[in-house]
């Protein structure tokens, strides 16, 4: 089935309709990653968006059962430029096109992504519809008649995407609670390997519920959205950090952490997402290649006087970690726990776990 992919400023690109072949809408970013496709999938901070593949060709290695991020996609739609209908990988279950039927998500193939991508990094991200059933022969006003819903906001983002119910990992070294506010299993099994015992709770969960469990620290979350847009969240991570608890905040949980001591933050033009972002360490001088996907950042300007900018963004000069002067906070806005390199930036969690280790002691 033919499709079109129609942008918010009226921009149409003609392709083929894959997956679940049905109409779409969503915030149109693009990711850099070159791998890793099923994990962006099923990456939570995509919620409400449609994502395109800067790499041409998508599905080589299939859909396997191990690297899910989380249960179900959170996005809308799929754009690559070649969809590949046979991979072929020994953990390999299903192609793309069957996973994408599977969990109802529309895509697109045979776009020109790297127009695509240039016109999002010069006028900034936007809205966008896969319309499917639509030919080369229909006229720009016949699809310009699909009408963009503007009574879309990102309230809800994270609510839709964090658990419903807290739930247990089981370990014997630490005990942690991670504020859901849209987390990655890879981040959640990091932890496990190294000993903890971890409560995941709902991004709504207040400080009291949180302290209840009596955890050694608390880890915020990666998640979707705009941070302003969860205001309780705010405030209830402004009470639990004047506790006196280690904090420690990955991405979303970052820009929080940052509102929550007097940053402001922004959205940015078109945003991070891939895997090949450099961040300079500020402290030691250390520059990392790292995983990412956001779409605000905290500004760098007015620095709160009680923080402290410890990383950023080597190309755009963007604050990508900070730290509380005189309590056990920090956060930095990459993710970790991921492999873009050898491993470059698990050190962050290890620090983290260790500055646990030493206040049981």
């Amino acid at each position: 089935m033919e499709a079109v992919l129609y942008l918010e400023d009226g921009t149409t690109f003609h392709g083929k309709a894959i997956g679940k072949q049905e109409n779409c809408e969503g915030e149109i970013v693009f990711t850099t990653s070159m791998t890793g496709y099923q994990e962006t999938l099923t990456d939570p901070s995509y919620c409400n968006q449609i994502v395109t593949f800067t790499y041409p060709l998508i599905g080589n290695y299939g859909i396997n059962k191990d690297d899910m991020e989380s249960i179900k996609p959170n996005l809308k739609g799929v754009v690559v430029k070649e969809n590949c209908d046979n991979p072929s990988n020994y953990r390999s279950r299903v192609s793309l096109n069957e996973y994408l039927k599977d969990c109802n998500l529309t895509g697109i193939s045979g776009i020109d992504t790297r127009k695509l991508t240039r016109l999002i990094r010069n006028k900034g991200t936007m809205k966008a519809k896969i319309i499917c059933n639509v030919n080369h022969n229909d006229s720009q006003n016949n699809i310009s008649k699909f009408n963009f819903d503007n009574s879309d906001s990102n309230e809800s983002w994270v609510m839709q995407v964090t658990t419903p119910n807290p739930y247990v990992i089981p370990g014997n070294k630490f005990k942690l609670v991670i504020l859901d506010l849209g987390c990655k299993k890879s981040l959640i099994h990091y932890l496990s390997e190294k000993g903890a015992g971890i409560v995941v709770v709902p991004a709504n969960t207040n400080k009291e519920t949180i302290l209840s469990y009596n955890p050694d620290g608390v880890i915020l979350s990666n998640g979707p959205g705009d941070p302003k847009s969860v205001p309780d969240v705010i405030k209830t991570v402004k009470s639990i950090i004047s506790s006196n608890i280690p904090v420690f905040g990955v991405c979303l949980g970052h820009q929080i952490i940052g509102l929550s001591q007097g940053f402001d933050s922004f959205k940015m033009k078109f945003g991070h997402r891939g895997i090949n972002h450099p961040v300079k360490n500020l402290i030691t001088g250390k520059v990392s290649i790292t995983s990412q996907n956001h779409g605000y950042a905290l500004k760098n300007e007015n620095v709160p006087p009680e923080m402290e900018i410890t990383h950023l963004n080597v190309n755009d000069n963007t604050v990508e970690g900070i730290k509380h002067k005189s309590l056990p906070v920090f956060s930095v806005q990459f993710h970790p726990e991921a492999n873009p390199g050898p491993k470059d930036n698990k050190d962050l969690i290890q620090d983290f776990l260790f500055t646990l280790e030493k206040d049981k002691n």
